[in-house]
């Protein structure tokens, strides 16, 4: 006699609901869909959509398991970071048809911006431009995608670079000190070298232009993490302009300033 495990989704979507004193609308435009759709889950008349449910798990912090599986009504809730990554992770990619080999994809700088909108949209990841690694050095069984950076705060990597990067499933391999670019829900996309406090449910993040102060971000707010394994530019190595090395001296002297600065405060 097969057991069917009982699905929790259309009770636990009205309770979480209500815990946030939302209406159904409210709910609706948190998540992307009409009212009349949050209506038909709550009743069973209606199933959500991948991306909805990506939607619905990132908004109330919880798991997919969770809000499938249990009565939270009954077993309680509490906003959960999934680091290993053994419950909602969703990673569209795009495949070579043709050859039945993963395609790695370019977020260029005009496309990040919709970047955490659209991460977890087949669609969207689909839209993006496609690339393969030719370099032997690369494992062909990983995920690979590339993210152009702006701004200086990673000199000496310089803005408009492609950094290229493998997807990371399980954030305990976060390794200290080492560079990630990381999607999270107050900035979208950042490149940054990384210190792991996962036990303290946060990450710091640190710029190697010494200019910029190291900052945390909370694990909760963090939904993708991408280990940087290189970068390409199209800014080749030559005699640097006045303008530039002007640029370098005033970094520079900022830098030697701030450490005085320290020094005078210990």
């Amino acid at each position: 006699m097969n057991q069917h495990k009982q699905n929790y989704f259309q009770s636990n979507l009205k309770y979480l609901r209500k815990t946030k004193f939302l209406t159904q609308g409210d709910l609706a435009n948190k998540i992307g869909v009409k009212r009349a759709m949050v209506g038909a889950y709550e009743e069973g008349r209606a199933e959500p959509r991948l991306q909805t449910m990506q939607n619905i798990c990132y908004y109330f912090k919880i798991g997919l398991d969770l809000l499938v599986s249990k009565d939270i009504s009954v077993d309680g809730h509490a906003e959960e970071v999934d680091a290993k990554g053994e419950t909602l992770r969703i990673l569209p990619i795009v495949v070579d048809k043709s050859e039945d080999k993963e395609l790695g994809t370019l977020v260029p700088v005009k496309a990040a911006a919709g970047y955490l909108n659209g991460f977890g949209d087949v669609d969207f990841i689909e839209s993006l431009p496609r690339f393969t690694m030719p370099f032997p050095e690369l494992p062909q069984d990983r995920t690979y995608r590339m993210f152009q950076i702006m701004g200086d705060s990673m000199l000496p990597v310089l803005p408009g670079a492609y950094i290229i990067c493998e997807y990371v499933a399980d954030w305990n391999f976060i390794r200290n000190e080492e560079c990630y670019v990381l999607v999270t829900l107050d900035e979208g996309v950042v490149y940054k070298r990384v210190i792991n406090k996962l036990d303290k449910g946060e990450l710091v993040l640190k710029s190697d232009n010494t200019a910029y102060d190291a900052y945390t971000v909370k694990t909760k707010n963090v939904v993708e993490v991408w280990k940087a394994i290189g970068y390409t530019s199209f800014d080749l190595p030559g005699q640097q302009s006045s303008a530039d090395v002007d640029m370098n001296k005033l970094l520079s002297m900022m830098s030697e300033m701030k450490k005085d600065l320290n020094k005078l405060n210990n």
